[in-house]
Parts: C-alpha cells; structure tokens; sequence
C-alpha cells in the first residue's frame, strides 16, 4: 500500500512512526482504554514494543497502522488499523481501535470509521470491511452498530485474553454493495454533531 494519510473535519488518520511513540504514551495511560483490548500499554516500554510491532507488520504487509489525531490540538488521541488485510479476496478487518477517553462519544470515532470505509471501499475497491469486538464490550458493539454495519455472529470461545479469561468475538461487516448505504448514513449522523 502506498502512504495514507486521511484528513476530516475533527482528525487526521496518517501512518504511525518510531517518532510516535511519546504521544502514544501520553494519550494512553487512561485504564478504562484497555479493559476489552487484548493488550495493555502501560510503560513506555509497552509502547515502544507496539510501535516496533506494528512496523514490522507493516512491512511485512499485514497490518497498516494509523495514528489519530485532533486536528484541534495536533495531540494523538489513539490509533487504528488495517489488518488481516487480504488482497486476492479484495477484504481486510479494521482494529485494534482505542481513543482516549476524552473523545469517547464524540465525533472522533465516527468519523474514523468513516475516513477508513471510504478509502477501502472508493480507493481500494473491496469487496468486504469486516471489524469485530468482544462480547462484553457493549460500547464498541453499539458504536460499531451505530455506522451501520451489519451483524454477522458470535465466533464461541475465541480468543484468550492476557488474564486468561475466555473471550467470544462479535463480528461485524460491510461489504460493497451496501457501502453507499452505509456512507450516507453516516454522514448523516456527522452532519448531527455538527448541529
């Protein structure tokens, strides 16, 4: 993939850098961000590995992460990305999504979403976006039900997270023929935010 760099009204999605990891490290240290993650930045150790990490996935073309940024401050706010990312099945996931806390509810994550499905859709030409959550993050179901993806099922027993409890994961898609549809209506609900 070449260099994405995506621009709204309220954020800035562009590639993270080793240059990253400081802001990561400031907008990450609120715990309510990692109760449902499967993985927990707490030192600047922690970040430096996910920043490495990320990187080395990258380049090995399977994962292409962003970082978000508030355009009103030019402070990070969290971090995005493609992954699984399938390009013979014209398909990929988008994850391993967190925001600080002080953008929860508003049009931050919105328009994320947003800025991603229309690139994968309209510059990508995909036939499938799919994102998935955990069973008892019922925020993220709802934000993810909000833009108008469409359910697809619970796969049992899936993964095990850090403390070894047992997580099921909810999965969520939208594919092409359904893309304008979905545009739309999230536009509709930005336009809201601006109101």
């Amino acid at each position: 993939m070449e260099t994405i760099q995506l621009i709204g009204e309220a954020i800035l999605l562009r590639p993270m850098t080793k240059d990253d990891v400081e802001g990561i490290y400031a907008s990450c240290q609120d715990e309510r961000i990692w109760t449902h993650m499967s993985q927990t930045l707490q030192t600047k150790e922690d970040v430096r590995a996910y920043v490495d990490q990320a990187l080395v996935n990258q380049e090995a073309g399977t994962e292409y992460p962003f970082v978000i940024i508030l355009l009103a401050t030019n402070q990070i706010v969290g971090s995005t990305r493609f992954f699984d990312i399938a390009t013979a099945h014209k398909r990929l996931e988008l994850g391993h999504t967190w925001l600080h806390p002080s953008v929860w509810r508003t049009n931050v994550n919105t328009e994320c979403k947003y800025l991603l499905l229309t690139y994968c859709f309209e510059q990508l030409q995909l036939q499938r976006v799919q994102i998935k959550t955990g069973h008892e993050n019922t925020q993220s179901q709802k934000a993810i039900e909000r833009i108008g993806a469409t359910k697809e099922g619970v796969l049992r027993n899936h993964m095990i997270r850090p403390n070894g409890e047992v997580r099921h994961t909810v999965m969520y898609s939208v594919v092409q023929e359904e893309w304008l549809e979905v545009k739309q209506h999230i536009e509709r609900l930005m336009e809201v935010y601006k109101k």
